[in-house]
Order: C-alpha cells, then structure tokens, then sequence
C-alpha cells in the first residue's frame, strides 16, 4: 500500500534541482580555492618570517662585530 510513488519530472521542478546542483558545485570550487588561498598565505607568512629573523641576525651579528672591534 505504502509503494513509493515514481518522481513526476516538470520544468520548474528540475530547473530548481538544477539550481542546487550549480550551487553546490560553486560552493565546492570556491572552497577549494579559498583552500589554496589559505596555503599561499601561509606559504607567505613563512616567507616574511624567516625575512624579518634574517633582518635581526644580521642586526644583532653587526652589534656583536662591534662590541668585539671595541673590547680589544
């Protein structure tokens, strides 16, 4: 008694589950590419530390330079 009943296929029916299937597949590509956004920013801010940590040897290098060139 309880047969499930066949889908009845009309226009505004599949335009709208067309809809959702264009949504999903946006949503989908624009995750994946805020992913590969998040990867390049942290690729980045690896970059800019090791920057600013080369910045500071050098600085604190030349500060010990001088204290040795003015102790002997």
């Amino acid at each position: 008694m309880n047969e499930p009943r066949p889908q009845f296929d009309c226009a505004p029916g599949l335009r709208l589950q067309a809809a959702e299937q264009l949504a999903a597949l946006q949503f989908s590509q624009l995750r994946t590419h805020m992913e590969r956004l998040e990867e390049m920013m942290e690729r980045l801010e690896r970059r800019l530390w090791l920057a600013v940590y080369g910045v500071v040897g050098v600085i604190l290098a030349q500060a010990f330079q001088s204290i040795l060139q003015a102790a002997p």
